[in-house]
């Protein structure tokens, strides 16, 4: 079959090469602390759109640095006891999707959560002000900065803040909440999943954000990582700072979370994805201590694959 990184037998031992700042996890910790001292004053306001099994709501929050991020909430209109509920994540660029692509999971007894991240497509409120790049890029925002000030540090605490805020609800119970999105949502589960340790299960499609140096060096900073290249040239032509930059962005790089994750965790990678190399997703696949699975896709690339979203349906329907 064609190749267009490590052959299979290496991805299931890749380690990542992007460094990992020596601080992370004091960054982490304290980034943490930042959201327990955050009030979200949560809000729930009736959607339009509305059917005869859902409840559909407007769901806003304030997260880190103060700005209001929205979620569209969906939940069952007759259900019991607490049940269980899932937080989806939206690729680079993106929004929340259409209110009735979620309406399976509700038919499951479901709540579901969908997160507008804060500066792309959809509702959510980017509130940060930073020195430096903020014309082009989300993985570079911020890289000029000082460390707490990447955007990507905010919409990950957003990930968590999410997760904590539907754990919270009364008709949901908080022992049995997954998280799964593709591309961006795929690396946004990983971080959802290692900052709120209680999701129980997660499910990250061809996951972005992993590994920022290997896909330097497999010269694929292009598509959804040009700004990596496009920062260089702007900004260290010579690459005198180039192992203080991936240093820097080590500090967002989900594989180097992914040892943080408690969740059963369900995978899926395209071995000719050029988009997101495999061997970065395996990068944080192969650090995640937990009970996990890889569904390996080996002739498609970044894309959907055929009976995955059924196979990661069945999977969050045991929770």
């Amino acid at each position: 079959m064609p190749i267009i990184d490590l052959p299979l037998k290496e991805l299931e031992t890749y380690a990542g090469i992007n460094p990992r700042p020596a601080d992370f996890d004091a960054y982490w910790e304290a980034a943490l602390a930042e959201l327990d001292r955050i009030d979200p004053c949560v809000e729930l306001v009736p959607a339009s759109f509305q059917t005869t099994q859902a409840e559909c709501f407007h769901l806003y929050f304030t997260g880190v640095g103060g700005a209001r991020v929205h979620a569209k909430y969906l939940r069952p209109k007759t259900s019991g006891a607490p049940h269980p509920a899932v937080v989806q994540f939206h690729g680079y660029s993106g929004n929340s999707g259409d209110w009735c692509e979620k309406l399976a999971y509700i038919s499951l007894g479901f709540t579901l959560a969908a997160l507008d991240c804060r500066g792309q497509g959809g509702l959510s409120e980017d509130a940060g002000a930073v020195r430096g790049n903020t014309l082009n890029g989300h993985i570079i925002r911020g890289l000029d900065d000082a460390p707490e000030k990447m955007l990507y540090r905010a919409l990950f605490l957003d990930t968590a803040q999410l997760a904590r805020i539907v754990m919270a609800m009364p008709e949901v119970d908080n022992a049995r909440v997954g998280a799964f999105g593709m591309s961006q949502g795929g690396g946004l589960t990983l971080a959802c999943a290692a900052l709120e340790p209680r999701i129980r299960r997660a499910a990250p499609l061809c996951p972005f954000l992993c590994d920022y140096q290997r896909v330097w060096e497999m010269d694929l900073a292009v598509n959804a990582y040009q700004e990596l290249k496009a920062y260089f040239r702007n900004f260290d032509p010579a690459h005198d700072r180039e192992r203080e930059i991936f240093t820097r962005l080590g500090y967002v790089d989900c594989q180097h979370l992914a040892p943080r994750i408690r969740a059963n965790t369900l995978m899926a990678v395209g071995l000719m994805d050029e988009i997101c190399p495999p061997s970065t997703q395996f990068a944080a696949y192969n650090k995640i201590a937990a009970p996990k699975e890889m569904a390996i896709y080996p002739d498609f690339a970044h894309e959907a694959y055929p009976g995955f979203m059924d196979k990661l349906f069945q999977f969050m329907a045991g929770l």
